[in-house]
């Protein structure tokens, strides 16, 4: 029986290490696995997370509980690898008001410093998002890099990536535009936090991966289908092995955050180690 077999005719709470059977796979110790968290501790939860082989978790800011959230994750030996910055929809960095566009670097910079004191190396960013006449494409584009290059003394001081996220902005839909992007900011504190699904839908996610290369610091483990939308990892479009492949040409190692529910996150530990060959 093979591994995927095994996973699919065995309990959700029964992992392969509890039934002797674990074998690493090539990026066992490369890629760190995660969960999306919150903005302050849950520790019956960390526990889980730790007794399934989670390495750690990504918080939320501005408004994370430094100082719990760190003991928390001393605790149970979890790390907060970075935060997201949880005002980049409705606080935009492209919004056509300069006063918004200020409030929200400003908020940038709290997350910032907040995923620095729990010990983090990033904040995920959305940088704008496309919609009406006065905000396209060329001003997500040019207002966007303007308040990050502001931000680039900070986050080298910190040492805190700015991590672009790929998502459904209407903002660089085609792989070439947004490593183009990432490359006019000329910063190696600015690279790629790379969702897996969410490009799934705009061309088959491996070429995004072997596009963008080296610039992809992290990802965000995400399946989409186009009968099925996002769904559960593996019953999406995703050619995991294709991945698979890219990441090694690259040679990926880093976080991997899981963003969305596999029934259970005892499903997703499986789920992550066999499809991302942990």
């Amino acid at each position: 029986m093979n591994r995927r077999k095994f996973l699919a005719t065995t309990s959700g709470a029964i992992s392969l290490a509890q039934a002797g059977m674990a074998k690493p796979g090539k990026f066992n110790g490369l890629i760190r696995k995660a969960v999306k968290f919150g903005t302050k501790p849950d520790e019956k939860q960390m526990q889980k997370l730790k007794d399934l082989g989670f390495d750690g978790i990504e918080g939320s800011g501005p408004g994370l509980e430094i100082e719990s959230m760190k003991n928390a994750c001393d605790r149970f030996d979890l790390s907060m690898h970075g935060l997201v910055y949880n005002k980049h929809w409705k606080v935009r960095l492209s919004d056509p008001n300069p006063e918004v566009r200020e409030k929200s670097r400003i908020g940038l910079s709290q997350a910032m410093r907040e995923a620095k004191g729990a010990g983090g190396t990033s904040v995920l960013l959305v940088p704008g998002r496309v919609k009406g006449d006065q905000e396209t494409h060329q001003q997500v584009w040019d207002r966007s890099i303007e308040q990050i290059r502001k931000l680039l003394p900070l986050a080298e001081e910190i040492k805190i990536h700015i991590l672009i996220e790929t998502v459904w902005n209407g903002f660089c839909y085609q792989p070439e535009q947004f490593r183009d992007y990432i490359d006019a900011i000329d910063s190696p504190w600015v690279q790629v936090y790379y969702d897996i699904g969410n490009m799934q839908k705009y061309g088959p996610s491996h070429e995004w991966i072997r596009i963008l290369g080296k610039r992809t610091l992290k990802l965000d483990v995400k399946d989409w289908g186009s009968k099925n939308g996002f769904c559960p990892l593996g019953q999406g479009d995703v050619d995991w092995k294709k991945v698979r492949h890219e990441l090694e040409k690259i040679e990926f190692k880093g976080w991997a955050t899981r963003e969305g529910n596999d029934g259970g996150v005892e499903k997703t530990a499986q789920l992550m180690d066999d499809l991302l060959a942990l």
